[in-house]
């Protein structure tokens, strides 16, 4: 057990004395909060998180341990990507002692694995309201006084710096998918390797214009949208080719960047497993898992685009799609892992999609 001192200092000054529990060193990024209650290996490992400290405001972390990295079909079967993607972590209370079936480890040894500090002995709710009156802000973890400049990293090209660096591929199924790797997460290969198709993730800029494939998948990342330029680019030539596009959180405001939409920052972003979207049209709701701090304008959306889901807290954009053409994006994420898995049908419309589209005589 560790009783160094640690401290979470606020680009306003603010500053939070805790206890080091992680990796004893010091660091900066932007200070975020989550509000989910379970699922910390997913979401420690989610590369969203890419420069972000994270603070989990559930009181008591820690307490199941943190599983083995056993793989299935090439893919850490419980994380969701090889090394965990946050800068630092802050909670309330951390158990030094945790019991699960399927635990191996403790989250403790866990950051200290990949050199990650945690601090724990933070009023997290002080912080958090904090966070929301303020909006999120860059902040930084000191350790034993080693102080490090504020960095934000909204301002950097987070998504070429975790992106894969060669094409992979993943499953044997009869269904080609394209899949921008912006960031993404296991879970939404292994949702499209049960659904009988092959993946091949790609770089981020990677040109897969001329590739052979029969729909095209742009996931989940950090940071903002547009600096994703290259990305950007090539989806903006694939609308005009016609083949079936799904896009997950980072990938829904490429597409809307794409088709001429505008994005913004949002003020604190939404980070939980409880953020409610209607089905635009309908009168259904859905619970969703979300992790993203930009959202699209939708008076900014083109005529041939319309709302898809709207966020039932704050009126947000939570997805488009085309009027008349097979592409669609959502900003939440319809494969959870961790969450609420309510929206995985989603998949089946894309492949659905995909299917009439080669059924058609003329192909689209």
């Amino acid at each position: 057990m560790q009783n160094n001192k640690i401290k979470l200092v606020l680009e306003d000054g603010t500053e939070f004395v805790g206890k080091s529990f992680g990796f004893n060193k010091s660091v900066a990024g932007e200070v975020v909060f989550n509000t989910a209650m379970t699922g910390y290996p997913e979401n420690l490992s989610d590369p969203s998180y890419t420069g972000q400290i994270l603070v989990a405001n559930y009181p008591l972390i820690g307490n199941y341990g943190v599983p083995d990295d056993e793989k299935e079909n090439g893919l850490s079967r419980y994380f969701e990507s090889d090394k965990m993607r946050i800068t630092a972590l802050v909670i309330s209370d951390y158990s030094f002692y945790y019991s699960h079936w399927n635990s191996n480890k403790s989250l403790a040894t866990w950051l200290k694995e990949n050199k990650v500090p945690g601090i724990y002995g933070i009023d997290t709710r002080a912080l958090t309201k904090i966070l929301r009156e303020k909006g999120a802000m860059p902040g930084k973890v000191i350790f034993n006084e080693k102080d490090v400049e504020f960095w934000d990293p909204n301002k950097d090209d987070l998504v070429n710096s975790i992106s894969t660096k060669e094409v992979q591929i993943y499953g044997k199924g009869k269904t080609k998918i394209i899949l921008v790797d912006c960031g993404c997460k296991n879970n939404i290969i292994r949702c499209f390797i049960k659904r009988d198709c092959t993946v091949i993730k790609v770089p981020a800029e990677y040109n897969f214009l001329n590739d052979d494939f029969d729909g095209l998948f742009i996931s989940n990342g950090p940071g903002d949208p547009k600096k994703s330029t290259k990305t950007i680019e090539h989806v903006k030539i694939a609308l005009t080719i016609g083949k079936p596009i799904f896009g997950i959180c980072l990938g829904c405001q490429i597409l809307a960047l794409a088709s001429g939409a505008d994005t913004f920052k949002l003020k604190y972003g939404h980070r939980s497993h409880n953020q409610p979207v209607l089905n635009v049209g309908t009168d259904r709701c859905y619970i969703t898992s979300q992790n993203h701090g930009f959202a699209i304008d939708m008076k900014s959306m083109q005529r041939d685009w319309a709302p898809m889901f709207v966020n039932l807290n704050d009126n947000t954009c939570e997805g488009i799609k085309h009027i008349s053409k097979p592409f669609f994006a959502v900003q939440f994420h319809p494969e959870a892992s961790s969450g609420p898995t309510d929206t995985e049908y989603l998949f089946d419309e894309f492949l659905s999609l995909i299917k009439k589209q080669n059924e058609s005589p003329c192909g689209g």
